[in-house]
This record gives C-alpha cells, sequence and structure tokens, in this order.
C-alpha cells in the first residue's frame, strides 16, 4: 500500500463532457440557423410586400388618373396612413412599413404618392402582412421543432462516440495505474485507429518497456552485489573472530556486523523486488508477535495491548508472523535511530501504531514514500534508508497497509493495518 493514499477528486467522465459540449454545438448551430432563417425570411416578405404596394400604387395611379375611380384597394388620405407618408413629394413614390395590428389585418406596408393637380390629394395602396408573417411563425415552429429532433439524435450519437474514446483512454490510464503500482508487464497493447489517443498508448508501452529495462537491471545489480558480498563479508565477521580481545576488536566486529546486515537488508529487498518472497501463514496473537518483535530489538519501548487489557484473550490474525516481526522490529529501530523517545507500540484490534517523539518524517518522505539509501533529513540521524524500504515491501507482500505520517503534536506516527 501507499504510504499516503490521498482520496482522488471526483470526476465527471469524459463521454459526458464531450456530449454535453457536443449537444450545446448542436444547440448553438440550430439557434444561429433559425434566427439567421428567420431575419432573412422575415426581410423577404417585406421586401416583396414592398414591391406588391409600389406595383398596386403604380396601377392605382394609372387608373385613378385615367378614370378618376380607385382600383387595386387604393384609397384617398387614408386615416391609418403613416406620417412618413402624409406629405409625400409630387411624383415621388414612397413604401412605408406599419407595425399596427388590427385583427387580421396588420402588420402592413403603405406605398402613397399625390395624384397631382388643383386639388392634389394622397393616393395610397395598403398590402396587409398578416398572412405571411403566420406562415414565418410557423416556419420558426417548424425550424424549433427540427432543432430539437436533431439534438435529441446528436445526442446519443455523441455519447456513443465519446464512449468509445473514453474506453480508450480508460485502458490507457489502467495500463499506468497498473505500472506505477509495480506490474512492469501491463501493456496496453495494439491500439485501433491513427490518432492521439493511439500515440498515447504507444508512448506509454514505451516507456513501460524502458522503465522495465532499466528497473530490472538495478534490481540485478543490487541482488548481484549483495550475493557477491556476502562471502567476503562473512570471511570477515570469521577473521574478526581470530583478533585479540580489546577495542579495536570490539570496533571491527561491530562494522563489520553493520555491513552484513546492510547485504542481507539488500538481499531481502532483491528478493520482494523480484517477487520471490511467498508469505507463511499462520494464526497467531497479534500482541504476542509484537510484544517478541519489540523485545528482539532490545531498545526502550513501550507497549500497550488495548484488546488484551478489554478482553480476555488477545486479538488472533492470520498473516506471516516472521514477515509481521520483521516489520514491526524495523519501525522500532526506526524510530529510536531517527525519532526521540519516547517511543510507543499501541496494538488494537488489527492495527499496530509505532510512534516516537522526534522530528517527525520529512515532508519528501511523506509525499512520495520511503527511498533507499536516503534518510530524508540530516536531523533525523545516520543510516542507509533500507529499513522503511523493507518495512513497505513486507507489508505489501502481506496485503497490509502501511502509513507514514506526522502527530499533531510532535513525532513520527507509523500505524500497520492488517487486512481482514
Amino acid at each position: 500500500m501507499c504510504p499516503l493514499n490521498r482520496p482522488r477528486p471526483a470526476r465527471v467522465p469524459l463521454r459526458w463532457k464531450i456530449a454535453v459540449l457536443a449537444a450545446s454545438t448542436a444547440c448553438l448551430v440550430a439557434a444561429a440557423v433559425g434566427v439567421l432563417v428567420h431575419v432573412w425570411t422575415a426581410q423577404d416578405i417585406r421586401s416583396r410586400a414592398e414591391a406588391r404596394a409600389l406595383n398596386g400604387l403604380y396601377s392605382a395611379m394609372d387608373a385613378y388618373r385615367r378614370t378618376g375611380a380607385l382600383t387595386d384597394g387604393a384609397e384617398l388620405d387614408p386615416a391609418e396612413l403613416p406620417a412618413a407618408l402624409r406629405h409625400p413629394a409630387d411624383g415621388d413614390r414612397h413604401p412605408a412599413y406599419d407595425g399596427h395590428v388590427d385583427g387580421n389585418v396588420g402588420p402592413s406596408v403603405w406605398a402613397a404618392q399625390r395624384t397631382g393637380g388643383p386639388d392634389s390629394r394622397v393616393l395610397a395602396v395598403r398590402v396587409n402582412m398578416s398572412t405571411e408573417l403566420h406562415n414565418l411563425r410557423r416556419l420558426d415552429a417548424v425550424m424549433a421543432v427540427a432543432s430539437l429532433v436533431a439534438l435529441a439524435a446528436a445526442t446519443p450519437l455523441a455519447v456513443y462516440g465519446a464512449g468509445l474514446l473514453g474506453r480508450r483512454l480508460r485502458r490507457v490510464s489502467e495500463t499506468a495505474g497498473r505500472i506505477s503500482a509495480g506490474d512492469l508487464d501491463a501493456r496496453t497493447g495494439p491500439a485501433k485507429g491513427r490518432d492521439e489517443v493511439a500515440d498515447i498508448a504507444a508512448t506509454v508501452d514505451l516507456m513501460a518497456d524502458s522503465l522495465s529495462r532499466r528497473l530490472r537491471a538495478e534490481r540485478q545489480f543490487t541482488a548481484d552485489v549483495a550475493h557477491e558480498l556476502r562471502t567476503p563479508v562473512g570471511g570477515l565477521l570469521a577473521a574478526a573472530d581470530l583478533l585479540p580481545p580489546g577495542e579495536t576488536e570490539d570496533l571491527l566486529r561491530a562494522r563489520v556486523r553493520d555491513l552484513r546486515g546492510l547485504v542481507e537488508d539488500l538481499l531481502e529487498i532483491s528478493r520482494l523486488d523480484a517477487g520471490a518472497e511467498q508469505p507463511v501463514r499462520a494464526h497467531v496473537p497479534l500482541d504476542a508477535v509484537v510484544s517478541e518483535a519489540v523485545a528482539r530489538t532490545g531498545l526502550d519501548t513501550e507497549v500497550t495491548a488495548a484488546d488484551a487489557q478489554r478482553a480476555a484473550t488477545a486479538q488472533t490474525v492470520e498473516t506471516d508472523p516472521r514477515r509481521l516481526e520483521r516489520i514491526v522490529s524495523n519501525l522500532v529501530i526506526n524510530a529510536h535511530r531517527h525519532g526521540d523517545t519516547p517511543v510507543q507500540v499501541t496494538v488494537e484490534g488489527r492495527t499496530v501504531v509505532v510512534r516516537d517523539h522526534g522530528p517527525g518524517f520529512p515532508p519528501d518522505l511523506l509525499r512520495g514514500g520511503p527511498r533507499r539509501f536516503h534518510t530524508g533529513a540530516t536531523e533525523r540521524g545516520s543510516g542507509h534508508g533500507l529499513g522503511l524500504t523493507i518495512a513497505l515491501g513486507q507489508a505489501r507482500l502481506l496485503g497490509a497497509e502501511l502509513r507514514l505520517e506526522n502527530a499533531p503534536g510532535g513525532g513520527a506516527v507509523a500505524t500497520l493495518r492488517l487486512p481482514d
């Protein structure tokens, strides 16, 4: 498990984003087309009405001058005549729009011209546009219905197409997640199409290949170095036993023991990396295993078993006791080496908490987890940085969660939760 499990924010699926974008685009296009059709049709209706009014005025004026009769619906000085046409110049014909509506009459287009002569009056012809505008409203309704139908048809298609894209991207994301979790054999595989998603999938596979080669080379190098060092270190330890007792012999023996411990840690890490380790599970009392692991360290550590205080029988868990002891002892040694006393170990339920009262874990360790040969901060003391790495690897092998954090009042807290 990761040292820090940050909750992922809720996300909106890509297909719904694309569907909303497609629907919004369809609405905008439909609205723009509808507005353009409405404006163009309205202008065409008005232009045709003006042409009819002027043609009607021409015919009516010709008939009036020849016979004195009013034809084609012509009127002399009508009361409804727009003000702009009440005083036209002699010989000029002008149209004007009248938006007034009275029942089924209106809006209208008027055309007017003076009759000429001593008793000159204004002859006007009116063209009613109610029928055309009614047809325009019907056209608007048809456009709206057609837009809704198009939107209803386009949205499922957009959702389906976005779903195909989302599945391809999800496949790439899942592959990247498996690689991040340590599955170096995960690959996206051949991708359909020749688009950006196929390029991303190919890039992820190339990255995985490169990362796999580098990590395998690193693991193999670590295993080879540890294996080659094991024999000469054993020889050094045997040679140290032949030295006469004294300060030099004690110092040399301590350094050789440290070197042997480092080699054993490297071998253990190489086996964990290679997946060569398998847990041997058994039903064991958790508090007893933890107490034994703490006692083996020989360090002054306070152990509290909450379950044993509340009940006659302690919590029994199914796990590998040897690996559990290894995790607990590494956490206790790390707390003493890099933290400060008192170091407290609490067992409650299936959870083991190790806390010290030192400076706490450095921020980079909390962000990215423990790294080999990296202690994080000089104030945390010396060490080769393998203890927490081994503890994390063994916890992952047991299916347990190891969380590293700092207590609000100061100090480092390592929480180990065993699976049910």
